[in-house]
């Protein structure tokens, strides 16, 4: 009767268990749905006294907080159980133990994924979501020197092994054999980069902030600190010679024989289109939010040069980063 305090204490902590899950699985539901709503109207957050991106950040603050209580309660149980077991098993439990092998041996892979927590599945979801994605990968071993960084594309996400398969599309001149090399890396080692066409739903990086991004040129990411944040650029529409424009609902009425358009363009995207004609010459969605950078290393006449670098290519600087 001395372990029934204990069974108690099991119990309890159980139902704990139980709750904290309940309650993730509540937060990623409004996670959810504060993605569509963004996704659906990303002008949204403009306008003022707007709080969606609060309230999301939050709710992230908040499911990582159940996680990580998930885990802490998961342990204490973990000690309380292997408290109350024998040392070893007895010769009539050990019979048991091998007659019902190969059922645990089938039951083994269920097992597994009951045990994958909802933040954990989630991630899961997300990596496989990557193929055909271009990311940012550490190709060195943990042990490493130093941390390379590299431009990949990703092949395959194997949902057992929790590995990435990547691409390195492009090596570097000084690499053995010069073409293409595959890497099969740990869900660690990749970090994806920001959709370039929805700016509006990115994490801004303030100034003094450190980041990895990717070197203009190349495609091998470097610390870097940010100057400044992403700056609103123009579309320049070139129009031909009497036709109309749409922007937002208005007509312009072309007046003049061949002139340009000036448009300014917010991070939540432009909607715009053209009737009876074509856009002759015009900027890029992806290159309207450009960071203005300061790579470290980058010394040039005792000074390091500033710069600009699309958002789509800068993500937030790994902890242990090694230079």
């Amino acid at each position: 009767m001395s372990s029934s305090p204990d069974i108690a204490g099991i119990l309890d902590n159980t139902k704990e268990l139980d709750r904290l899950r309940k309650e993730q699985e509540e937060v990623l539901v409004e996670i959810n749905k504060m993605h569509k709503k963004l996704q659906a109207t990303p002008e949204i957050v403009e306008k003022p006294g707007d709080t969606s991106l609060s309230k999301l950040k939050n709710l992230y603050i908040q499911a990582k907080e159940l996680s990580e209580s998930e885990v802490t309660v998961s342990n204490i149980l973990l000690t309380q159980l292997d408290s109350l077991l024998p040392s070893g098993p007895t010769g009539q439990q050990r019979r048991k133990l091998e007659g019902n092998d190969q059922k645990r041996k089938r039951m083994k892979g269920d097992s597994d994924v009951t045990r994958v927590s909802p933040s954990m599945r989630n991630q899961i979801e997300a990596y496989a979501s990557l193929r055909g994605e271009q990311v940012a990968a550490r190709v060195t071993a943990d042990d490493a020197e130093k941390d390379e960084w590299f431009v990949v594309k990703v092949i395959h996400f194997d949902r057992e092994t929790k590995e990435v398969e990547v691409l390195d599309e492009e090596p570097g001149d000084d690499e053995e054999g010069g073409g293409q090399r595959t890497y099969k890396l740990s869900m660690s080692c990749i970090l994806p980069f920001p959709k370039r066409n929805d700016p509006s739903n990115t994490q801004e990086f303030i100034p003094g902030k450190h980041v990895l991004a990717v070197y203009p040129g190349t495609t091998a990411l470097y610390k870097a600190t940010v100057i400044s944040t992403p700056r609103k650029v123009s579309f320049f529409f070139l129009i031909p010679p009497h036709f109309d424009l749409r922007f937002n609902n208005v007509k312009y009425k072309q007046k003049a024989n061949l002139y340009i358009l000036k448009l300014a363009c917010c991070t939540s995207g432009y909607r715009g289109s053209l009737t009876k004609s074509k856009v002759l010459n015009y900027d890029k969605v992806s290159d309207y939010t450009r960071y203005l950078l300061e790579f470290d290393d980058d010394e040039e006449d005792g000074a390091l040069p500033q710069r600009t670098v699309p958002f789509h290519k800068v993500v937030a600087l790994p902890e242990g980063h090694r230079q």
